[in-house]
């Protein structure tokens, strides 16, 4: 059986980085940013020392067939950085070969790494399979007490 491998993005691998985006933007059935907006995007972000990519794939002669966003900013309520596992995709052949997990257990290496705290993350209740999956590694709704969180947003533009 091969193992699924995950790493930190290089700055030379911006375009593998955005392709597989703009794979999870159509997963969504969604057109919007543009192919280049996704690249010039992920090129600015990783200039950008709160922001960190990671590849994966599914075996070590493999491409990458996953990707994950994360960004870090100063948490009040635990004096150290917060990570934000902001996405995560994979491709619909590389699902169920362990990639998921070897993404998350990477992001959560580099959370530790750079003296993180907490990771947070939002997932759809319409995503049972990315809920089990972080699920089985740690996460939880109820991380924070006293009860349940639940992550909200306003939209404060249009698409």
């Amino acid at each position: 059986m091969t193992t699924a491998l995950a790493w930190l993005a290089a700055p030379a691998e911006a375009e593998q980085v955005a392709r597989l985006l703009v794979e999870f933007r159509d997963h969504y059935g969604r057109d919007w940013p543009s192919e280049n907006a996704f690249l010039a995007g992920v090129e600015r972000l990783m200039e950008d020392p709160g922001t960190e990519f990671l590849l994966g794939s599914p075996g070590a002669d493999a491409s990458p067939a996953g990707v994950c966003a994360l960004r870090y900013r100063y948490g009040l309520w635990h004096a150290a950085d917060d990570c934000w596992l902001e996405d995560l995709y994979v491709q619909a052949g590389a699902r169920g070969r362990g990639l998921g997990a070897a993404l998350v257990d990477a992001a959560k290496e580099r959370a530790r790494a750079r003296g993180c705290r907490r990771i947070e993350l939002d997932v759809s209740d319409q995503n049972p399979g990315a809920w089990e999956l972080y699920e089985r590694l740690g996460f939880s709704a109820e991380y924070k007490p006293p009860g349940r969180n639940v992550l909200m947003g306003l939209k404060l533009e249009e698409e």
